[in-house]
């Protein structure tokens, strides 16, 4: 019999070529089952077999149940974590497979519970509303500092942070998205200090931040600067597989024992193995070769800004964005973002994100600086072909209403609701969110009132390209509310 249809050749001609086989033990695993020769009669239903639906499923290993030491096994994964924990210098590690929205699912369920409040920032990921759903928790909304130049945040005031805790002293815990979406960053250790000297934790969804502190001009992982709980996606910023994620934990403000009930909860019990050992694979990399990946991408971003700057086209830069994160702005050069978007794509070049207004292109360390400047040239070509007249910046919807909740988020959830026209909408209950996607902020939440600013901000984002996300009604002819 030849090695099991887990395997296939081109995925084992490779194995290690960075030599982080001996250091992440899963991945070893992952590689020694790859290429040992058994018949599994256990999940998954595939058995390996690449002749049934194709080399999609290739590589996919189950965790198996007992303890092996040389597969991958539950004993594993918790070596595995441990070794994480130790580099981040955390108390505790956790590898998850439903990506950062169930880790921050479980975030929010290990600070509070049904009834607390929870101070949120305004710029977090609707995952983290979801979790609030779960944990019957009442948001107290904060909003970031707008920069009037760009219409997107900037950072969280740690002033506005102590007025919110001062205003609403049971809170439970202060809930940030740091970076955000365009890599705009917050004083973390300002923030900490602000809930600690409060007696809360500080939990941060860094999902895109998975890379930071592994080099000098990155800023430093947030949980070395105060956090207690961070979240990260492994699959954003590192070669990970998707849905990867993994969570850093520091004890005192946070029960790890509630964390991991919390975290359990919220994971599959059929957690691939081939996605863990990826998380695994990626800590390792960071470890050994971050500095030497990371740097000639940082050299070769700001090259990419200087020569956009240079085009006449203005992109986010200054001392606290990600080095990493490249924002393009259309409005002062007249272009339109989608009409760019459009031009890469049929160069087979896809974005992260593209609206009217801005281009985001994902840059991280699995790029080359030849990549990178092929990408700027293109971008510079398609932008002077669409050029028109400087418009003024209009603030993103996600980050220009000011939330009203009248019901916790669970509470409109789970509530009778009913279906009326927009015109008809103004002043009722939301029960759904509503979210321009990416960055998936929500502009309308369950529970929150809705105002005829937050529609003519919706508005203004359909009619630009923008794609509403998790309405029941994209096209935004309908909402749906609760009863009156």
């Amino acid at each position: 019999m030849a090695p099991h249809a887990f395997g296939a050749a081109t995925l084992l001609d490779t194995k290690d070529p960075m030599g982080l086989r001996a250091t992440a033990p899963l991945l070893d695993a992952w590689i020694r089952d790859m290429e040992s020769d058994r018949s599994p009669f256990q999940i998954p239903g595939h058995k390996g077999r690449t002749d049934l639906t194709g080399p999609v499923v290739d590589g996919d290993i189950p965790v198996l149940p007992g303890n092996h030491p040389h597969r991958i096994s539950p004993s594993l994964i918790l070596e595995a974590e441990r070794l994480a924990a130790e580099l981040w210098g955390a108390d505790l590690c956790r590898f998850g497979v439903n990506g950062s929205s169930g880790s921050n699912h479980a975030a929010v369920m290990a600070v509070a519970g049904s009834g607390d409040k929870v101070i949120v920032s305004r710029t977090l990921h609707k995952s983290v509303l979801v979790g609030m759903v779960y944990a019957g928790v009442v948001p107290v909304w904060v909003r970031p500092e707008i920069n009037a130049a760009t219409g997107l945040p900037e950072y969280l005031p740690s002033s506005r942070l102590a007025e919110t805790l001062a205003a609403h002293p049971d809170a439970k815990a202060v809930l940030i998205g740091e970076p955000s979406y365009v890599g705009t960053m917050s004083n973390i250790p300002r923030l900490a200090k602000v809930a600690h000297d409060a007696g809360v934790p500080l939990v941060v969804d860094a999902a895109w931040a998975a890379h930071y502190g592994f080099h000098p001009e990155l800023p430093n992982h947030p949980l070395a600067e105060g956090a207690d709980i961070v979240v990260t996606s492994a699959h954003k910023t590192l070669p990970s597989y998707s849905q990867a994620s993994f969570v850093l934990v520091r004890k005192g403000l946070v029960d790890l024992k509630r964390f991991n009930k919390a975290f359990d909860s919220t994971q599959t019990t059929s957690m691939s193995g081939r996605i863990l050992a990826s998380i695994d694979a990626a800590r390792a990399l960071l470890q050994k070769h971050g500095h030497e990946l990371i740097d000639p991408v940082i050299d070769a971003t700001e090259k990419g800004r200087a020569s956009l700057r240079a085009a006449g086209i203005d992109v986010i830069d200054g001392e606290y964005i990600d080095p990493l994160k490249l924002v393009i702005l259309m409005p002062s050069c007249g272009s339109d973002g989608n009409k760019v978007e459009a031009d890469l794509l049929a160069a087979n070049i896809d974005v992260e994100m593209a609206n009217r207004d801005l281009i985001i292109p994902m840059i991280t360390f699995a790029d080359t600086p030849d990549r990178i400047d092929d990408l700027i040239e293109r971008i510079i070509a398609s932008v002077n072909a669409h050029r028109g007249e400087p418009r003024q910046v209009s603030v993103a919807a996600a980050f220009s209403i000011v939330p009203e909740v009248v019901v916790s988020p669970r509470d409109a959830f789970f509530s009778q609701h009913e279906v009326v026209a927009a015109h008809s909408a103004v002043g009722r209950v939301c029960a759904e969110m509503i979210c321009p996607y990416p960055p998936g902020v929500p502009v309308l939440s369950p529970g929150e009132r809705i105002t005829q600013q937050a529609l003519d901000a919706l508005f203004a984002a359909r009619d630009s390209g923008v794609r509403i996300a998790f309405a029941s009604d994209p096209t935004l002819e309908t909402f749906v509310v609760l009863p009156e």
